[in-house]
């Protein structure tokens, strides 16, 4: 007898938590039948017959049709299923917005900047207006161990949208509160010039922000080094404090994520973000191509309809971004993904959508932009993890909670945490692997799991611990590109 998931008693399949030979018997209460074929872990099993053309129903939600016949006991998966997936669609408001129960909020041991935001971390950050200087930057960066530098290739050469997005993404690195001081260093020649620069950036602390502009100085090197000790000696001056929760700001997203993610991994940080928001905290959700198939539910638990509407144009301008460039919406999930066990694009997006938890949405930004109202956040982004996962940090998350069914090393200039959806991937990388959430397929609770991850997350916070990103010294950021390159 092999262990299986009913996610919800609408679906007509389940999901194997472990894999499930051929001939076994599948026994629930609410069933009893023979596998038909070899069922590996994390993919579906179909619990009755389903007739060519019919939804094939999972988290209660369509996830395709059948594209044949698909007997009882037969594995679901992209030889017998196809998406239902369309680049148009009409929405229409249909409130479902629950308020949480407020909880009390722990405290953590941050820096709290000047802007009243908290820091979970007080580095130095070097950012480049320019892929010109990234050498510059990174040398002056590996002569001190809590300095960091995150180059890009932009910042010339570009134009319109992109250039604004560029200016607009690294501005709001340099305001971020994990940074205790930052040395902004451009070429002299480029499109994002230094005056420009500052004038996105807005206000600043003349001890926490340093410029250096390369051509104007006789040894960029020796001038560089002199502000980042500048820096160093002004970032020393803050001391941890006791703060609330409440001021913490967790990005959430997902990569390489398996048939287990939405019952597992992502299942577990939405119960996490529903009680951050319940103590007053704020979470980030992006990725907006992998809410397609999903993107309703979270439309209908906008708390008014000018968020539901702002919702809708976040979503159908990614669909239109996608036309624009002769691609189709679906064309997702990757090779990974299916072989991890998600079939269609709606099956990876209902299960993306888990992270987001239970919480009204009280919030649509736009792709660099910070930020703004407490609770659940909805922010436009693409699905590529490192260019979504420096969005989140340019909002103003701390701390990203980044959940994998495959794995990967990759850090963001935020904190970053893996979330594994499987225990054999927490054991196989030990190196990579934060917390690991497969347990819920072994028998703890989202919740007790989610507990877990909170208590983590406030040490992690608090620099009891340190991420493996961190540990590996794996920071990066990536920036959207949109238009053409000069």
């Amino acid at each position: 007898m092999s262990r299986i998931v009913h996610i919800n008693p609408k679906d007509n399949v389940a999901v194997a938590l472990e894999p499930v030979p051929r001939h076994e018997n599948i026994v629930s209460d609410n069933f009893n039948l023979p596998a038909r074929q070899d069922i590996p872990q994390g993919h579906k099993v179909a619990l009755r017959d389903i007739n060519p053309g019919e939804l094939i129903i999972k988290y209660g939600y369509p996830i395709g049709s059948a594209a044949k016949p698909i007997r009882a006991g037969e594995w679901v998966h992209t030889h017998n299923t196809k998406t239902g997936l369309s680049e148009s669609a009409d929405y229409v408001y249909k409130p479902d917005c629950q308020p949480l129960m407020l909880e009390s909020a722990p405290s953590f041991q941050g820096y709290l900047r000047k802007d009243g935001r908290a820091g979970v971390r007080n580095e130095i950050w070097i950012i480049p207006t320019v892929g010109c200087v990234n050498d510059v930057c990174s040398r002056l960066a590996k002569e001190h161990a809590d300095v960091h530098a995150f180059t890009h290739p932009y910042g010339c050469s570009q134009m319109g949208v992109d250039h604004a997005a560029t200016r607009k993404i690294l501005a709001a690195l340099a305001r971020h509160p994990n940074a205790g001081g930052v040395l902004v260093v451009g070429l002299g020649c480029e499109n994002n010039t230094m005056d420009g620069f500052k004038q996105e950036l807005g206000s600043w602390d003349d001890a926490h922000t340093k410029f250096m502009v390369c051509q104007q100085e006789d040894d960029e090197l020796n001038t560089g080094r002199r502000l980042v000790k500048e820096l160093l000696e002004h970032a020393s001056l803050t001391k941890r404090q006791a703060l609330p929760a409440s001021k913490l700001v967790v990005g959430m997203k997902c990569g390489g994520s398996d048939g287990l993610s939405g019952i597992t991994a992502n299942a577990v940080v939405g119960a996490f973000s529903d009680r951050l928001v319940a103590m007053g905290g704020s979470t980030i959700l992006t990725e907006v191509p992998e809410m397609f198939g999903a993107e309703e539910i979270l439309m209908n638990r906008c708390i008014s309809e000018e968020v539901f509407q702002k919702t809708v144009d976040m979503v159908s301008d990614f669909k239109e971004y996608y036309v624009r460039h002769g691609q189709v919406v679906y064309e997702n999930p990757s090779p990974g993904n299916k072989e991890g066990g998600i079939t269609t694009l709606e099956d990876k997006s209902l299960g993306c959508v888990q992270k987001g938890g239970s919480a009204p949405v009280v919030d649509v930004l736009g792709y660099g932009d910070s930020v703004k109202k407490q609770g659940l956040t909805l922010l436009s982004g693409p699905g590529n993890d490192l260019v979504s996962a420096t969005a989140l940090t340019a909002a103003g998350a701390q701390i990203i909670l980044f959940t994998t069914g495959r794995g990967t090393p990759f850090g963001s200039p935020a904190v970053t945490l893996k979330v594994a959806s499987n225990s054999s991937l927490a054991r196989k990388k030990p190196n990579w692997i934060d917390f690991n959430a497969g347990t819920v397929a072994e028998g703890e609770s989202v919740a007790q799991a989610a507990n877990r991850l909170l208590e983590y997350v406030l040490k992690i916070a608090s620099s009891e611990e340190h991420s493996k990103a961190e540990q590996n010294g794996y920071r990066e950021i990536a920036i959207f590109k949109n238009g053409v390159t000069l």
